[in-house]
């Protein structure tokens, strides 16, 4: 008897479990960046928290130890304490001090920077107030050359409140016909209370051999000189009356070369 042969019918192949390991691994790297982005955010938080704490207890110390000092001066406290008044007071001194130390190297500092912002120096120009002869010429400040407040004007005179090293230069003009003596002659002066006034610069220039008009002339100085806090400096003539006042003719002023 003859059996006819069927082969066997292979069964389906299930898609049930790759898509549940699919869904499985999506859940558990979603699960681990959750739970890193957590991690961070709480370190995050503890790390402010230990800051606040730390401050809390800084300003806890420093309320304590302001306690203490107010505890020993009180008379009656300090035979009752068992604190030691004295180290306490010594410390307290000591801050004192480094805080007056530091106090006073920051005004250095300032100082120390506004001298290098700002420089030291001043220029006058020529001011007449008088017709009659002067023994030292007169000057007033100019609007376009601000002074420093380490250079004081009064009366003619120059006075440095920083010693250091300055140049020193003025320009006199003036205007002669010809005459016979001495040329017309510019100096400018150390002036020093204690002792007689120290010449420091000179300059001469003959009269004009117009004897119609008066001529334009002008004399020139400039020379380095080292300053104390204190020196005043002057310039005079020897015929103040001659002395020509025009804007930028004659002149007068210094600056701190260091």
């Amino acid at each position: 008897m003859n059996e006819s042969y069927s082969p066997t019918t292979p069964r389906p192949i299930s898609t049930s479990s790759p898509n549940t390991m699919k869904i499985f691994m999506c859940f558990l790297i979603a699960f681990i960046i959750a739970q890193t982005i957590g991690t961070v955010l709480f370190c995050l938080y503890l790390h402010m928290k230990l800051d606040k704490l730390e401050q809390e207890l800084s300003l806890q110390e420093d309320y304590l130890f302001l306690r203490r000092i107010q505890k020993c001066r009180k008379p009656e406290g300090v035979s009752s304490s068992l604190l030691d008044c004295k180290e306490i007071i010594n410390r307290f001194q000591d801050l004192l001090v480094k805080d007056t130390e530091v106090s006073k190297d920051d005004a250095k500092f300032e100082m120390q920077k506004d001298d290098r912002q700002q420089p030291i120096s001043a220029h006058l120009m020529g001011f007449k107030n008088s017709t009659k002869k002067v023994s030292v010429l007169q000057w007033q400040k100019t609007g376009y050359a601000p002074m420093s407040n380490l250079i004081s004007y009064k009366g003619g005179t120059l006075k440095v409140e920083k010693e250091g090293l300055y140049y020193i230069y003025s320009q006199v003009s003036f205007c002669t016909k010809t005459a016979p003596g001495a040329p017309f002659t510019v100096f400018i002066y150390l002036n020093l209370p204690s002792e007689s006034d120290r010449l420091l610069l000179k300059g001469q220039d003959t009269h004009s051999s117009s004897s119609v008009y008066c001529a334009l002339q002008s004399t020139h100085l400039g020379g380095v000189f080292e300053l104390r806090k204190g020196d005043m400096v002057f310039v005079n003539v020897t015929d103040s009356t001659q002395v020509n006042y025009d804007h930028g003719n004659t002149y007068f002023g210094m600056f701190k070369l260091y």
